[in-house]
């Protein structure tokens, strides 16, 4: 059983027992999420699909860290200005795994 998924304006294709990172949700390790915005479930002959989101579906998962990215180095270089600017960025990320399905 497949399911989509929309957290943090990004869509998800997962399984249970999947391990995905998405944009940070702000709780704490150890506790338990439900995604309510599920666009599909597939699941051979019983598959459906929302429009635009499935009635009743739900996605539970399993928060296991919050933590942040890699450092991005971001440079700008202007030519023949004498300007440059080095910015870096890390974005914050939750680590969940995929407990059940619902739907």
């Amino acid at each position: 059983m497949q399911a989509v998924i929309v957290t943090g304006g990004k869509q998800y294709n997962v399984k249970e027992g999947d391990v995905i990172f998405v944009e940070k949700l702000g709780v704490e390790a150890d506790t338990t999420v439900t995604f309510d915005q599920v666009l599909a479930i597939v699941d051979g002959e019983n598959s459906k699909f929302g429009a635009p989101v499935v009635a009743g579906a739900s996605v539970e998962a399993k928060v296991l860290k919050e933590g942040k990215s890699k450092k991005i180095v971001v440079f700008k270089y202007r030519p023949k200005k004498d300007s440059k600017s080095i910015r870096g960025h890390r974005q914050p990320y939750t680590k969940v795994q995929i407990e059940k399905i619902v739907g």
